[in-house]
């Protein structure tokens, strides 16, 4: 069999010169399939964003003219198993990275820097009178809690709350030694009002608007 093309790469039939979604999701991936090389410069940072818009716009043109094609149902078809390929792998992308950011909460509140600070917070006076009972936490916290090999880490966490009269945000910082959790600041702010409550501050810092009471 010949290896002359039978498509002309001078000119890509009209019906074909259309957006690549193939192109576009997966760029690099698919410039190699499609021997279209230039694709490769969206693994450079600054140009990724743009190159993959241009892919988009002119990957048609580019891949008739690189590759081999029978006709144009061929180079049709080719293109739009990448487009479906490009659609699924984003799709498993995007809910893979909505899974991992939604478990970020999930395993902070089962630390037990969380589950102290919170026992705190629900027996404290003060807290009790400014957010009004029962006291609930909300499902974003955010923060980090890190444990070393030999027991020891540390933990800053951002707690959302709210009770049946206001709702605000708890600030808690924790450090641990020895398998055990030390609590160093443990502060309230409530929504709509400057003051700060503040349970724990233990290594004296200056805590702006400090409310001692209510």
């Amino acid at each position: 069999m010949s290896n002359k093309t039978l498509n002309n790469p001078a000119e890509i039939p009209a019906e074909l010169d259309r957006w690549n979604w193939g192109a576009f999701l997966l760029n690099w991936i698919w410039g190699i399939g499609n021997s279209t090389f230039i694709a490769l410069l969206t693994l450079i940072p600054g140009l990724n964003i743009i190159m993959m818009i241009v892919l988009g716009l002119r990957g048609s043109r580019w891949a008739w003219r690189n590759r081999y094609w029978k006709d144009a149902d061929h180079f049709r078809k080719t293109q739009h198993k990448w487009a479906i390929y490009g659609i699924i792998i984003w799709v498993v992308v995007i809910i893979g990275s909505v899974g991992t950011f939604a478990s970020v909460p999930y395993l902070l509140k089962r630390s037990e820097a969380y589950q102290i600070s919170l026992q705190m917070i629900r027996a404290d006076d003060r807290v009790r009178a400014a957010l009004g009972d029962p006291i609930e936490t909300g499902f974003w916290t955010f923060g980090k809690v890190n444990i070393e090999a030999g027991g020891t880490g540390s933990a800053n966490l951002v707690i959302p709350v709210t009770g049946s009269k206001e709702s605000g945000s708890v600030t808690s910082y924790a450090i641990r030694s020895g398998g055990q959790w030390d609590l160093r600041l443990l502060l309230v702010k409530v929504h709509g009002s400057e003051s700060q409550i503040v349970l724990v501050n233990k290594d004296n810092l200056l805590i702006p608007n400090k409310s001692l009471d209510i």
